[in-house]
Protein backbone atom coordinates (compact mmCIF):
# COMPACT_ATOMS: atom_id res chain seq x y z
CA UNK A 1 0.00 0.00 0.00
CA UNK A 2 1.38 3.26 -1.02
CA UNK A 3 1.81 6.59 1.03
CA UNK A 4 -1.27 8.01 -0.34
CA UNK A 5 -3.46 5.41 0.73
CA UNK A 6 -2.51 4.94 3.74
CA UNK A 7 -2.75 8.96 4.55
CA UNK A 8 -6.28 8.73 3.03
CA UNK A 9 -7.17 5.76 5.18
CA UNK A 10 -5.71 7.80 8.60
CA UNK A 11 -7.69 10.48 7.20
CA UNK A 12 -10.70 8.37 7.32
CA UNK A 13 -10.95 7.03 10.52
CA UNK A 14 -9.89 10.21 12.05
CA UNK A 15 -13.53 11.57 10.49
CA UNK A 16 -15.18 8.34 11.77
CA UNK A 17 -13.68 9.17 15.27
CA UNK A 18 -14.91 12.57 15.58
CA UNK A 19 -18.04 11.68 14.27
CA UNK A 20 -18.60 9.15 16.93
CA UNK A 21 -17.74 11.51 19.65
CA UNK A 22 -19.99 14.15 18.74
CA UNK A 23 -22.93 11.90 19.11
CA UNK A 24 -22.06 10.92 22.30
CA UNK A 25 -22.00 14.58 23.53
CA UNK A 26 -25.18 14.90 21.70
CA UNK A 27 -26.62 12.23 23.40
CA UNK A 28 -24.96 12.30 26.91
CA UNK A 29 -24.83 15.98 27.30
CA UNK A 30 -22.79 17.91 29.03
CA UNK A 31 -22.13 18.34 32.63
CA UNK A 32 -20.94 21.92 34.57
CA UNK A 33 -20.01 22.60 38.17
CA UNK A 34 -23.78 23.00 39.44
CA UNK A 35 -24.22 19.26 38.92
CA UNK A 36 -23.45 18.37 42.48
CA UNK A 37 -26.07 15.65 44.03
CA UNK A 38 -26.88 15.94 47.62
CA UNK A 39 -26.99 13.10 49.76
CA UNK A 40 -30.76 13.10 49.38
CA UNK A 41 -32.15 13.70 46.18
CA UNK A 42 -36.38 14.11 46.69
CA UNK A 43 -36.69 14.19 42.87
CA UNK A 44 -34.43 10.98 42.07
CA UNK A 45 -36.63 9.03 39.35
CA UNK A 46 -38.44 6.22 41.21
CA UNK A 47 -37.65 6.97 45.02
CA UNK A 48 -40.82 6.90 47.39
CA UNK A 49 -40.50 10.11 49.24
CA UNK A 50 -41.38 10.49 53.03
CA UNK A 51 -44.58 9.78 53.63
CA UNK A 52 -44.98 11.06 57.32
CA UNK A 53 -47.05 13.80 59.16
CA UNK A 54 -44.66 16.45 60.31
CA UNK A 55 -44.77 16.00 63.90
CA UNK A 56 -46.77 19.28 66.17
CA UNK A 57 -43.02 20.12 67.64
CA UNK A 58 -41.26 20.52 64.71
CA UNK A 59 -40.05 23.85 63.98
CA UNK A 60 -40.10 25.70 60.76
CA UNK A 61 -39.99 29.47 59.83
CA UNK A 62 -41.89 31.25 57.50
CA UNK A 63 -39.48 31.68 53.99
CA UNK A 64 -38.04 34.41 52.22
CA UNK A 65 -39.51 35.23 48.99
CA UNK A 66 -37.90 35.16 45.15
CA UNK A 67 -38.89 36.05 42.20
CA UNK A 68 -37.96 35.12 38.85
CA UNK A 69 -38.53 36.90 35.39
CA UNK A 70 -40.00 34.71 32.48
CA UNK A 71 -40.31 34.83 28.99
CA UNK A 72 -44.11 34.78 27.87
CA UNK A 73 -44.42 30.86 27.22
CA UNK A 74 -46.17 30.14 23.57
CA UNK A 75 -48.04 26.71 24.34
CA UNK A 76 -50.43 24.99 21.60
CA UNK A 77 -53.66 24.62 22.81
CA UNK A 78 -56.33 25.27 25.89
CA UNK A 79 -54.32 24.09 28.45
CA UNK A 80 -50.74 25.74 29.05
CA UNK A 81 -49.77 23.22 32.12
CA UNK A 82 -50.39 19.93 30.07
CA UNK A 83 -48.50 21.78 26.95
CA UNK A 84 -45.68 22.63 28.86
CA UNK A 85 -45.50 19.35 30.56
CA UNK A 86 -45.31 17.58 27.55
CA UNK A 87 -42.76 19.66 25.87
CA UNK A 88 -40.22 18.81 28.94
CA UNK A 89 -41.24 15.13 28.07
CA UNK A 90 -40.07 15.52 24.86
CA UNK A 91 -36.99 16.73 26.03
CA UNK A 92 -36.84 14.73 29.32
CA UNK A 93 -38.42 11.16 28.81
CA UNK A 94 -37.62 10.45 32.06
CA UNK A 95 -39.80 13.45 33.56
CA UNK A 96 -43.13 12.30 35.54
CA UNK A 97 -45.29 14.57 36.72
CA UNK A 98 -46.65 12.37 39.74
CA UNK A 99 -42.97 11.48 41.06
CA UNK A 100 -41.81 15.29 40.75
CA UNK A 101 -44.81 15.74 42.85
CA UNK A 102 -43.66 13.35 45.24
CA UNK A 103 -40.25 15.01 45.00
CA UNK A 104 -41.95 18.47 45.97
CA UNK A 105 -43.73 17.54 49.26
CA UNK A 106 -40.23 16.07 50.23
CA UNK A 107 -38.27 18.76 49.53
CA UNK A 108 -40.70 21.43 50.93
CA UNK A 109 -40.22 19.26 54.05
CA UNK A 110 -36.62 19.36 53.80
CA UNK A 111 -36.18 23.00 52.96
CA UNK A 112 -38.34 24.77 55.33
CA UNK A 113 -36.48 22.49 58.23
CA UNK A 114 -33.24 23.18 57.25
CA UNK A 115 -34.39 26.96 57.23
CA UNK A 116 -35.29 26.78 60.50
CA UNK A 117 -32.89 25.10 61.67
CA UNK A 118 -30.32 27.53 59.99
CA UNK A 119 -28.78 24.18 58.19
CA UNK A 120 -26.96 26.11 55.24
CA UNK A 121 -25.30 23.34 54.08
CA UNK A 122 -28.68 21.37 53.04
CA UNK A 123 -30.10 24.18 51.61
CA UNK A 124 -27.04 24.79 49.39
CA UNK A 125 -27.82 21.82 47.52
CA UNK A 126 -31.39 22.32 47.59
CA UNK A 127 -31.08 26.09 46.14
CA UNK A 128 -30.19 28.00 43.23
CA UNK A 129 -27.97 30.76 43.96
CA UNK A 130 -29.95 33.85 44.08
CA UNK A 131 -32.65 32.11 46.27
CA UNK A 132 -29.89 29.78 48.28
CA UNK A 133 -28.15 34.11 49.62
CA UNK A 134 -32.00 34.95 50.20
CA UNK A 135 -32.17 32.35 52.58
CA UNK A 136 -28.81 32.53 54.19
CA UNK A 137 -29.24 36.67 54.45
CA UNK A 138 -32.51 35.77 56.20
CA UNK A 139 -30.89 33.61 58.65
CA UNK A 140 -27.97 35.87 59.92
CA UNK A 141 -30.33 38.76 60.20
CA UNK A 142 -32.89 36.00 62.74
CA UNK A 143 -29.71 35.02 64.58
CA UNK A 144 -28.12 38.78 64.92
CA UNK A 145 -31.89 39.90 66.22
CA UNK A 146 -32.11 37.33 68.86
CA UNK A 147 -35.70 36.45 67.43
CA UNK A 148 -36.93 32.86 67.62
CA UNK A 149 -39.21 32.09 65.02
CA UNK A 150 -41.32 29.49 66.07
CA UNK A 151 -43.67 27.82 62.94
CA UNK A 152 -45.51 24.26 63.92
CA UNK A 153 -46.08 22.79 60.47
CA UNK A 154 -49.77 21.01 61.10
CA UNK A 155 -50.57 19.49 57.47
CA UNK A 156 -49.33 19.45 53.91
CA UNK A 157 -52.11 19.16 51.43
CA UNK A 158 -51.18 17.25 47.84
CA UNK A 159 -48.91 19.97 46.20
CA UNK A 160 -50.21 21.21 42.61
CA UNK A 161 -48.51 21.87 39.43
CA UNK A 162 -49.10 25.49 38.21
CA UNK A 163 -47.23 26.37 35.58
CA UNK A 164 -44.75 24.04 33.45
CA UNK A 165 -42.39 25.19 30.36
CA UNK A 166 -39.10 24.29 28.67
CA UNK A 167 -36.81 27.77 27.87
CA UNK A 168 -34.11 26.19 25.46
CA UNK A 169 -32.66 23.25 27.76
CA UNK A 170 -34.00 24.45 31.14
CA UNK A 171 -37.19 23.05 32.27
CA UNK A 172 -39.45 25.19 34.96
CA UNK A 173 -42.10 23.69 36.97
CA UNK A 174 -43.96 26.24 39.45
CA UNK A 175 -46.17 24.10 42.32
CA UNK A 176 -48.56 25.38 44.53
CA UNK A 177 -48.24 24.28 47.97
CA UNK A 178 -51.10 24.84 50.98
CA UNK A 179 -50.24 24.03 54.56
CA UNK A 180 -51.82 24.65 57.92
CA UNK A 181 -49.29 26.21 60.27
CA UNK A 182 -49.18 27.92 63.74
CA UNK A 183 -46.30 30.84 63.57
CA UNK A 184 -44.74 32.59 66.73
CA UNK A 185 -42.15 35.12 66.94
CA UNK A 186 -40.37 35.85 70.18
CA UNK A 187 -37.57 38.04 71.27
CA UNK A 188 -34.56 36.90 73.50
CA UNK A 189 -36.55 37.30 76.21
CA UNK A 190 -39.05 34.20 75.15
CA UNK A 191 -41.83 36.74 75.15
CA UNK A 192 -44.28 36.38 72.11
CA UNK A 193 -43.93 39.56 69.55
CA UNK A 194 -46.38 38.35 67.07
CA UNK A 195 -48.67 35.35 66.51
CA UNK A 196 -50.45 33.46 68.70
CA UNK A 197 -49.73 29.70 69.31
CA UNK A 198 -53.50 28.53 69.36
CA UNK A 199 -53.70 30.42 65.61
CA UNK A 200 -53.49 27.61 62.98
CA UNK A 201 -52.90 29.54 59.60
CA UNK A 202 -53.27 28.22 55.89
CA UNK A 203 -50.87 29.31 53.58
CA UNK A 204 -50.14 28.72 50.24
CA UNK A 205 -46.36 28.79 48.92
CA UNK A 206 -45.79 29.12 44.69
CA UNK A 207 -42.57 27.25 44.39
CA UNK A 208 -40.35 27.39 40.99
CA UNK A 209 -38.09 24.18 40.51
CA UNK A 210 -35.67 24.37 37.69
CA UNK A 211 -33.65 21.38 35.98
CA UNK A 212 -31.32 21.21 32.51
CA UNK A 213 -32.82 18.38 30.68
CA UNK A 214 -29.53 17.95 29.06
CA UNK A 215 -27.73 17.14 32.44
CA UNK A 216 -27.21 13.62 33.51
CA UNK A 217 -27.88 14.37 37.08
CA UNK A 218 -31.71 14.16 38.38
CA UNK A 219 -31.84 16.72 40.54
CA UNK A 220 -34.10 20.27 40.29
CA UNK A 221 -33.07 23.27 42.07
CA UNK A 222 -35.73 25.90 43.74
CA UNK A 223 -35.45 28.85 42.37
CA UNK A 224 -38.34 30.81 43.04
CA UNK A 225 -40.49 31.45 46.01
CA UNK A 226 -43.81 33.62 46.51
CA UNK A 227 -47.07 33.89 48.29
CA UNK A 228 -50.19 35.13 47.99
CA UNK A 229 -51.36 34.76 51.47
Amino acid sequence: MNEGSQLLDILLFAAIAAFLVLRLRNVLGRRTGHDSRPEFDPFKQKQEAPQRSAPEDEKIIPLPSHTRRTQEANFDGNDPVSAGITQIRLADGNFDPEAFLKGAHAAFEMIVSAFAKGDKDTLRNLLADDVYNDFSRAIDERQEEGHRLETTLVSIHEPEIIEAELQDRTAFVTVKLVSEQINVTRDSENRIIEGDPSDVVRLTDIWTFARNTRSRDPNWALVATSSPN
